[in-house]
Formats: structure tokens, C-alpha cells, sequence
């Protein structure tokens, strides 16, 4: 507990000290000077003090960048492309490769041509350019981070849960560094690692990730956010920038707000009707 009298007491001696000034080395200190002396070096204190630490400093940029990603989800309805994104990017990794980059996974290497250039990424360069401006505007923060904090973004924003994030990833430097073609399940056979059928294809993906079928099952559930294209899977149909089908014409409205407030491109084939809604519905069967 502070001494009241002990504090009069040091003040007042502190007074006294600068009232009468100080000689230093034969040069004597004014009280004027010394007063001077006296405000630059509390200036200092303050200013060390009031500085925002290493953490603190992430935590602001990383909120101020969550902005940015909603104001950019409000723009373009792009919610689908960003989850994609984030998850072709974390989905090249290797659980038995100790080694980093070769082990791949959320390491920024998307957002190099060699990597988009991947049949299974086929309609994510857009997605890149889309966080461009808002990694240019943060350039502290990684590509991987960001990649992985729109994706989770983008899912609160769409009803979904809000996701427990650590941040810290690091990118790597060079396209050289990219992982090898056909780390992410395939849409059609024949499938790049031999499996005879699609259910041994996914469990042989997702299973070199240390997942399980449980985890196959849940993750599937993604598929309640987004379409298939022509000219992007090709599992459809209906390409995408054209007419589409009753839910993801011009004129459709995929969200939960009751109108097409969203701007979103049309066309495609979704799961579900409503394919900007984080839901169950795409474990309920196909939209009707």
C-alpha cells in the first residue's frame, strides 16, 4: 500500500531538486533545462509504453483484414470460391512427410500460376485476385493466413459457426515450392492415384491428411455453400456466367435474407436452393 506521507515527502524533494538546478562536470543546469530534460524523458516513457506489442499489433491487422474480407463477401456473394480456396490450398498436405513445404497444406502455394494451373482448381485465380487488394493492404500478413481467415470468414458470414482460428502460417517463397498435381480428390475417374472407385479415391485423399471417415462425412457437408460448373469440374451441365438452373439463374435468390440482395454470378448447378446458407440441407439430398 502507497505511503501518502512517503510520496508528499519525495515530491517535495523532487521540487526542491529542480527549483535549484544541477551541476553536472563543472556545467551547471538550469532549473529550465533540467524541467526540459525532464519532459522529453517522461515523453519517451509514455511513448514505449503506449506502443502496441508485437501480438497486439496481428490482432489489430488481422481484424482490420476480417473486415475488409465482409465488406468483399457483401460485394460479390463470393462466399463458395473463398471456402474452396482456403481448402485447396490446406488440402495438399501429407501427414507422413515431416518436412516443410514438402508435406504441403495452408502454405500460401495457391496463389502461384503453377498451382492454379491444377485441373482441380480450375476458377480459384479469380478467388486470388479477389484478396489481392487486401493482402496488399496488410503486407505483414501471410497469403496462408489470410486464405484460411476468409474461408472462415465466409462461413460465419453465411450462417455458419464462428471457427477457433490460430494464426502464424507461414507462405512459401517460390513456385518451386508448390505441390505436385493431384494431392485433391478428383471429381471423375479415372482417378490419379488408381483407387478403382470414387469411395477408395476420397478415403485414400483424406486419409494421407490424418482424417477419418468421420471427418470425410462432415466435410462433405461443405458442399451446402456453392455450385458446380461445366467449365470447372465438369460434373454438370451448366457452365458458369450463363442461365443455370432455377436456383442459380440471375434471378435466383440463394440466400436467407428473402431477396436477391446478394450480387452473385449466375449459373452453375448448386446442392442445395438456398447455396449461400451454411446449413444441413446438403445432407438432407439433392435441391428437388
Amino acid at each position: 500500500r502507497a505511503d501518502p506521507a512517503a510520496a508528499s515527502r519525495a515530491t517535495a524533494t523532487a521540487m526542491d531538486f529542480l527549483a535549484d538546478g544541477l551541476t553536472v562536470g563543472g556545467v551547471h543546469l538550469s532549473p529550465r533545462v533540467l524541467m526540459a530534460i525532464v519532459v522529453i524523458v517522461l515523453s519517451l516513457i509514455v511513448s514505449v509504453a503506449s506502443k502496441p506489442t508485437g501480438n497486439a499489433m496481428k490482432v489489430a491487422e488481422l481484424k482490420a483484414a476480417r473486415a475488409l474480407v465482409l465488406k468483399l463477401l457483401q460485394e460479390r456473394a463470393c462466399h463458395p470460391v473463398l471456402v474452396r480456396l482456403a481448402w485447396h490450398d490446406a488440402g495438399t498436405y501429407d501427414a507422413a512427410v515431416q518436412s516443410w513445404p514438402e508435406c504441403g497444406g495452408a502454405n500460401g502455394s495457391i496463389r502461384f500460376s503453377r498451382e492454379l494451373s491444377h485441373g482441380a482448381n480450375a476458377g480459384l485465380a479469380k478467388a486470388v485476385e479477389f484478396l489481392r487488394p487486401i493482402k496488399e493492404a496488410f503486407k505483414t500478413l501471410s497469403w496462408a493466413d489470410l486464405l484460411q481467415l476468409a474461408s472462415a470468414t465466409a462461413i460465419e458470414d453465411a450462417g455458419g459457426p464462428r471457427i477457433p482460428m490460430r494464426y502464424g502460417r507461414v507462405d512459401v517463397k517460390a513456385e518451386d515450392e508448390c505441390p505436385a498435381e493431384g494431392n485433391l480428390p478428383a471429381a471423375n475417374g479415372p482417378f490419379p492415384d488408381g483407387a478403382p472407385n470414387a469411395q477408395t479415391h476420397l478415403r485414400n485423399v483424406f486419409f494421407r491428411m490424418g482424417l477419418s471417415n468421420l471427418d470425410i462425412c462432415a466435410l462433405s457437408g461443405a458442399h451446402t455453400l456453392g455450385r458446380a460448373f461445366q467449365d470447372r469440374s465438369g460434373t454438370v451441365p451448366e457452365p458458369s456466367g450463363h442461365q443455370g438452373t432455377r436456383h442459380t439463374g440471375a434471378d435466383a435468390v440463394p440466400d436467407s435474407a428473402g431477396t436477391a440482395a446478394r450480387k452473385f454470378m449466375p449459373g452453375g448447378r448448386s446442392w442445395t436452393p438456398k447455396w449461400l446458407v451454411v446449413d444441413n440441407s446438403d445432407f438432407k439430398g439433392g435441391v428437388g
